[in-house]
């Protein structure tokens, strides 16, 4: 893995939870997701009872995560598209997603699990004063990979 693909990695051990991006009956949609990530490949959990899954399974999805609810000055945001497929989680992959929620949107959670082996990834980062004021140019970056 470069150096940049790592960097991207480690942003999304950062944060739990993300969006899923692909799209159904023609339509894109978006679902939230906890993640991990095992051996490079983003591993996510989601509740099947929304049906989200079934537009992923075999689909080229997006799966982004970012810190924009942090206090940093620092934001960032990482993308990782690939191809989501329905796996059964080893037991270390349970233990590393932890407890699932116990309900969504009022129905007992179901939870299944996709992985995605990223085709490309994206690292977005924006630096800026925390009091708001600009002094110019924000220093941006921006990675697009093939893995």
């Amino acid at each position: 893995m470069s150096p940049e693909e790592l960097h991207a990695i480690e942003l999304l051990h950062r944060v739990p939870y993300g969006r899923v991006a692909t799209s159904m009956r023609a339509l894109p949609f978006l679902a939230l997701a906890r993640h991990i990530v095992v051996d490079g490949e983003v591993v996510l959990r989601m509740h099947a009872g929304f049906g989200y899954h079934q537009a992923c399974n075999g689909s080229v999805v997006s799966y982004g995560a970012d810190n924009s609810n942090s206090p940093d000055p620092h934001l960032w945001s990482v993308q990782f598209t690939g191809t989501a497929r329905i796996v059964e989680p080893t037991t270390a992959e349970l233990e590393l997603f932890g407890p699932a929620p116990h309900f969504a949107d009022g129905a007992v959670f179901d939870p299944v699990y996709m992985r995605i082996e990223p085709q490309f990834v994206t690292v977005h980062t924006l630096a800026g004063r925390p009091d708001g004021r600009n002094r110019g140019p924000l220093p941006d970056r921006q990675y697009q990979h093939m893995l």
